[in-house]
């Protein structure tokens, strides 16, 4: 079973994000957004700048989005074909519920800029989670909008930078496993010439 709620314990080790493009309807309300976004709150932020934003991007506004975003890829790409435009206006419209999250520096600070956008991920992650705690499905994704300055535009300003897509629904098939690394290639003990 994937994100059991029976307890915190069961629901990590069974976190699975599901895939946009497989999410419906029901999604997230406002109301339950500003929760979700209001839990997220809670993530580790050294100095306490808040270097993260989210901006929602209602059901009606998705196709400017696709416009907006076909529209900066032929600047950077004038050739593209037609199937590389209609993975874009897919990409806008998949999903009840979609929050774009901003990376956010604040430059003012002695806070390195590699300690916010660690927090920035983090927050993304508890985005992920409070979606989930809420009996919905969340995914986040980045690719070629998170990387483009115009599509960044949309949203903010630089040095700000698209951290993720994060899109939230009901899934509407059964959450499959995806292939997880083995333990022993990430956890290992020091070994210290003083220990050996």
């Amino acid at each position: 079973m994937f994100n059991d709620l029976s307890s915190l314990n069961s629901y990590l080790p069974s976190r699975r994000s599901g895939r946009p493009r497989n999410m419906i309807d029901p999604g997230p309300n406002d109301q339950q957004i500003e929760d979700i976004v209001a839990t997220a709150l809670r993530t580790p932020d050294h100095g306490k700048l808040a270097p993260w934003r989210v901006i929602q991007v209602d059901s009606h506004q998705r196709e400017m989005l696709a416009a907006e975003l076909t529209k900066a890829y032929q600047v950077e790409k004038p050739d593209a074909g037609r199937l590389e435009l209609e993975a874009l206006q897919l990409m806008a419209n998949q999903a009840p519920a979609l929050l774009v999250i901003l990376s956010a520096p604040v430059s003012s600070t002695k806070i390195p800029l590699w300690e916010q956008e660690l927090s920035c991920g983090a927050f993304c992650m508890n985005i992920i989670h409070a979606i989930h705690a809420r009996g919905f499905v969340g995914g986040w994704i980045t690719g070629w909008p998170s990387y483009n300055d115009d599509v960044r535009n949309l949203f903010g300003k630089a040095p700000e930078r698209i951290a993720g897509f994060i899109f939230a629904g009901t899934a509407d098939d059964e959450l499959t496993e995806r292939p997880r690394p083995e333990l022993t290639t990430i956890l290992s003990k020091w070994k210290s010439e003083q220990s050996s």
